[in-house]
C-alpha cells in the first residue's frame, strides 16, 4: 500500500511525524508532501497565477511552499508522475481539534477533501496540542486505526467522501462516530492598528468549545476519538419556491 502524508503546520511538525510514524507500522511505501511553514487556516485554496516550488528533504520526503492543496497537487503531477500513485492519503495530525466550522477553514482538511475528489481514500486526523512525543503505545492504536479505515473504505470513500478523526489527548481511546457541532473559531479578533480609513486585524484561533451530546466536543471531552464521515460533491434538492417560470412572469408582465 502506498500512502502519502501531509498537512498544513509544515514538514517539521510534531503531528505528522506522529502519522508517519504509524503508516510505516502498516507500509514500507510511506511518502510525505508537507508544507515548509505552516499553512493553518488556508482551507482549500490552490496558488495560482504563479508557482511554487517544491523541492526533496530527504528520501520520500518533499517540502512545498504552496498551500496543503497544493501539496497533494505536486505529488501527483510531478512526485508521482509516471509513477504509481497513492492508495491512500493522510492527513495531519493537526496541532488542535478541527470540529464544526473548521471544516471549511482547515487546511487539514483540505489534504484529505483533495485526496477525495481525485477519487482516493483520504483520511485526517487532528489532536488537542499536547507536550512531548507519543509513545509506541499511541502510535500503534493509531496504526491500527488507519489500517482499520483502510481496510473498510469500500463503505465510505465513494463520491467524494472522506474521513475526519478527531483524537483525544491519550491513546489508546475508543472510536465513535460523531455528529458535526456548531463550535466556532475565530469570533474574537485583535484590532492592532486602526484609524478613520483602515485597520489591522488579527483574527483569534480561539473557541467556546461549544458542544452538543454526540458532537465531536463532546466526544473528546468523554475521552473519545470521534470520527466523521464527509463530502465535497453531494448535493441537496433546490426548494421550489426558489424557481420561478420565466413564461408566467412574461404573461403577467
Amino acid at each position: 500500500m502506498r500512502i502519502l502524508i501531509s498537512n498544513d503546520d509544515g514538514i517539521d511538525a510534531p503531528g505528522l511525524g506522529m502519522l508517519e510514524q504509524a503508516a510505516k507500522l502498516i507500509s514500507d511505501d510511506v511518502w510525505v508532501v508537507a508544507p515548509d511553514g505552516n499553512r493553518s487556516g488556508y482551507g482549500h485554496s490552490i496558488t495560482l497565477r504563479k508557482s511554487f516550488r517544491i523541492e526533496r528533504r530527504a528520501e520520500r520526503r518533499f517540502a512545498c511552499s504552496g498551500t496543503p492543496a497544493d501539496c497533494v497537487i505536486a505529488a501527483m503531477k510531478w512526485v508521482f508522475d509516471g509513477a504509481r500513485k497513492p492508495d491512500l492519503i493522510l492527513s495531519g495530525i493537526n496541532e488542535g481539534r478541527n470540529v464544526a466550522e473548521d471544516v471549511a477553514y482547515s487546511g487539514t482538511m483540505a489534504v484529505a477533501r483533495e485526496a477525495a475528489l481525485l477519487g482516493i481514500p483520504g483520511v485526517a486526523f487532528s489532536m488537542p496540542r499536547v507536550a512531548g512525543p507519543a509513545d509506541s503505545t499511541g502510535v500503534q492504536w493509531l496504526a491500527d486505526r488507519i489500517e482499520g479505515f483502510w481496510r473498510t473504505r469500500a463503505e465510505w470513500a465513494s463520491e467524494g467522501h472522506w474521513l475526519s478523526v478527531n483524537l483525544p489527548t491519550q491513546l489508546p481511546a475508543p472510536l465513535r462516530a460523531a455528529r458535526l457541532g456548531r463550535d466556532k473559531v475565530a469570533k474574537r479578533v485583535i484590532i492592532h492598528r486602526e484609524d478613520a480609513h483602515s485597520a489591522d486585524i488579527e483574527p483569534l484561533a480561539d473557541r467556546d468549545y461549544a458542544t452538543q451530546p454526540g458532537d465531536e466536543n463532546s466526544l473528546l471531552q468523554g475521552g473519545a476519538a470521534s470520527v466523521t464521515c464527509l463530502h465535497w460533491m453531494g448535493h441537496a434538492s433546490v426548494p421550489a419556491s426558489l424557481l420561478w417560470e420565466e413564461a408566467a412572469e412574461v404573461r403577467q408582465a
